[in-house]
């Protein structure tokens, strides 16, 4: 069943998560005012999804049941899966002007699917079909799962079993007949609060030493043993306030928390991998091959900055200034060449042995390379157009008092036509989106999300043919036959 965002919302307050934030536990999660702009970004994937102008790309049938599914829980089954997955991040991205936290757990259903398998085929484990029927329970129920990757780490010069602090890695503490208990905490969790399921996996190849460290598994959001700390964003008690013009983006936003699993039992059947060490690695590049694709999303976001920068250069009067249109052209070119890199990996993926197709890595790593660079500089663009405003603009609360409200509209309004209450939303909403809560999912996630810039040029580095292009020079200038 394809759940409506309404159904959505409810599905959240049967929940019974600890979260705390500020120092307190959050007991009505969903209608907290800070929280719930990213539920709003989750719930606008369920309601688009039932669009009929949107149901080829946001939906998809699924390969176990032939029944049509949220594409949020599907098995890419060709390149044309892999592109459409693509476009469904940028129509979403600019749906919502944020992250809207589900790309994280369909890329990590399909990583699964792929080294399950693999693993099964050459050490006879029987991981896949424990995947596969979680993988049906995720579908008939359209769940939002969050893809937990990222530990801690503590020390970085110490792999894991060196930690001081054995907890700095999800590790198995403990082996029982029904299951296992596990301990740790996996940080920076987009979206971890909306999301019924988390789906843990390790965070880096490990070798013989670490296999108490090799663990992946699946558990309900709410599992006993599951603490949630919410992450502070800048500007996020803006939302308290009572006016909503400060905020920028009235609707939607994203959040990242720490999940600590505190002596936490996992049942045998949602046991994906238990000390295969050698199949870390492998997971860790297949997930991060498909994360790096889903950064798609940032041209989305791009649209909606963009849009945003063209309308207050005509509020400010200035739009037929030429340096301000080529600003404007940079801006597109750059956001256009985001886009053109996760269409690309998608369109030269391939098929693994399970049957699922995963992206080109090589291309994956270059796409999210340019990630980490070109927001930032669409997003000096956005305020170097806006102006310094921007950032020193009075209080909503100011520009609806009595006594200063009307000095606030005389002096700041641009273009007599337009009202200086449009000036001001536009204005709050280039700082939200490259300064604010939203820069988060824009800026920060651009550059740290699926692995830091290093990860990606390690991969470049050690997928790029070298010898090969050193031949095709050498050949042509007579060091070597043609």
């Amino acid at each position: 069943m394809m759940m409506t965002a309404a159904q959505y919302e409810k599905s959240l307050r049967n929940l019974n998560l600890i979260v705390y934030m500020f120092g307190e536990r959050i007991i009505n999660v969903v209608d907290d005012p800070i929280i719930r702009p990213s539920m709003n970004a989750v719930a606008k994937t369920y309601e688009m999804a039932h669009c009929p102008e949107h149901v080829d790309i946001l939906t998809a049938t699924s390969h176990l049941t032939g029944k049509k599914i949220n594409r949020f829980t599907h098995i890419h089954q060709n390149t044309d899966d892999l592109i459409k997955k693509a476009r469904m991040g940028r129509l979403l991205g600019a749906h919502t002007g944020c992250c809207f936290q589900r790309c994280v757990g369909v890329d990590a259903l399909n990583a699964l699917s792929i080294v399950t398998y693999n693993m099964d085929q050459k050490l006879g484990t029987q991981y896949a079909d424990r995947f596969v029927n979680f993988l049906k329970y995720v579908q008939e129920n359209d769940l939002t799962c969050d893809g937990a990757m990222t530990d801690p780490k503590g020390d970085r010069a110490l792999s894991p079993h060196q930690q001081t602090d054995p907890d700095m890695y999800m590790h198995v503490v403990e082996e029982k007949s029904d299951g296992i208990i596990v301990r740790g905490a996996k940080a920076h969790q987009t979206g971890a609060v909306n999301s019924h399921e988390i789906i843990v996996m390790p965070t880096i190849a490990m070798s013989e030493a670490d296999q108490d460290y090799a663990i992946s598994f699946a558990l309900p959001s709410d599992s006993q043993g599951i603490t949630y700390i919410m992450g502070r964003q800048s500007c996020d008690t803006r939302k308290l306030e009572d006016s909503i013009l400060d905020r920028g983006n009235l609707h939607f936003g994203g959040h990242e928390a720490l999940c600590v699993f505190d002596n936490v039992f996992v049942p045998w059947d949602r046991v994906f991998m238990y000390k295969e060490y050698a199949y870390c690695g492998q997971l860790v590049e297949k997930f991060a091959s498909y994360h790096r694709q889903s950064y798609a999303c940032k041209s989305g976001v791009g649209d909606v900055l963009i849009g945003a920068t063209q309308t207050v250069a005509e509020y400010n009067g200035v739009q037929k200034a030429s340096h301000i249109k080529d600003k404007l052209i940079e801006m597109n070119h750059l956001n256009e060449t985001l886009f053109c890199g996760a269409l690309a990996c998608g369109a030269e993926g391939h098929k693994e042995p399970s049957g699922t197709y995963c992206v080109d890595t090589l291309l994956a790593n270059v796409s999210k390379q340019n990630v980490t660079r070109l927001p930032y500089e669409i997003a000096r663009l956005a305020q170097d157009v806006a102006g310094g405003l921007m950032v020193t603009l009075p209080s909503a609360a100011d520009y609806k008092s009595a006594e200063t409200g009307k000095w606030i509209d005389k002096y700041f309004k641009g273009r007599s036509e337009t009202p200086m209450e449009h000036r001001f939303r536009i204005l709050r909403l280039i700082e939200n989106l490259t300064l604010g809560t939203a820069a988060v999912g824009y800026l920060t996630e651009s550059m740290h999300g699926a692995g830091s810039p290093q990860a990606q040029r390690v991969m470049i580095a050690r997928l790029i043919n070298m010898k090969e292009k050193q031949t095709l020079a050498k050949r042509l200038c007579g060091i070597e036959p043609l």
